[in-house]
């Protein structure tokens, strides 16, 4: 589950509600349906004209990605022990011998690369070949982010819509003052729900499909490396070093604890 996502939402809700409170303004006024109408089914409509249903229809799927979380990735030091492991057999029983481990592979991904090598292709076929895959990946990705950034922009200008739709409706009727002011106040609801929902909602749901493709898109690069690597017949220590470096300073240092722990436990 995406705590962060269930977090940032309620802090959000919270900003604008108790914000509203310190200012004095009637929470009341939040009770609108026709600024909710025109902010949500205004911006879902925009979407519908700016992308095929068949992009459309992922929209559910991501809401659920960005609140329970999706695939769980592999973590990058595991892939790095990983690689070792399987680097120490193929040099020790050549590659045929990881044979056996495929089909403990959960990773699609990883499994599919596996195969490649095991089956003899050529370096570069398999590099050309993994290499799209992430390509093709990382366009889903990016789609799917554009949609919610695309509904971050629509979102606050269809508050000004909302906004210039209720000073009409005010206007129209200025025999009590009261009323007029009331009702401007109301107006200006569709702006406030436009600028949350595009800056607090949409915008960041974007940023964080964005980032959560880029880890994915990087254990895989990971992966690609870690293949290639171990069809040349690398050694383990050779593969270390070249995949370490897609951590951090800090993962490096748990990942190089980690192993030392082990060495210790060996002997």
């Amino acid at each position: 589950m995406q705590i962060s996502s269930i977090i940032g939402l309620v802090l959000g809700i919270i900003a604008v509600v108790y914000g509203m409170y310190l200012k004095g303004a009637p929470l009341i006024a939040l009770k609108n349906p026709a600024a909710f109408t025109i902010i949500l089914v205004g911006t879902a409509a925009s979407l519908f004209m700016a992308f095929p249903m068949s992009e459309i229809k992922k929209v559910p799927k991501l809401f659920k990605i960005l609140f329970l979380g999706g695939k769980k990735l592999i973590d990058k030091g595991e892939v790095i022990t990983m690689f070792m492991e399987w680097a120490s057999i193929t040099r020790r029983e050549g590659l045929l011998a990881l044979e056996s481990k495929v089909e403990e592979i959960q990773d699609d991904f990883l499994r599919s690369g596996m195969r490649m090598i095991i089956d003899g292709n050529d370096q570069e076929f398999v590099r050309d070949v993994l290499l799209e895959d992430i390509h093709a990946t990382e366009e889903r990705h990016k789609t799917g982010a554009l949609i919610f950034s695309q509904a971050g922009m629509y979102a606050p200008t269809l508050g000004v819509l909302g906004a210039v739709i209720g000073l009409i409706a005010a206007l129209a009727d200025m025999s009590a003052m009261e009323k007029l002011a009331h009702a401007i106040g109301a107006a200006f609801i569709a702006t406030l729900l436009g600028i949350f929902t595009g800056y607090v909602l949409w915008h960041p749901m974007s940023t964080k499909l964005k980032r959560l493709s880029k880890q994915e898109i990087q254990i895989r690069m990971m992966m690609l490396e870690g293949l290639l690597s171990i069809q040349s017949g690398v050694s383990t220590i050779a593969i270390n070093q070249k995949l370490s470096v897609f951590l951090t300073p800090a993962e490096r240092a748990k990942l190089n604890e980690k192993e030392g722990a082990s060495g210790e436990q060996k002997d």
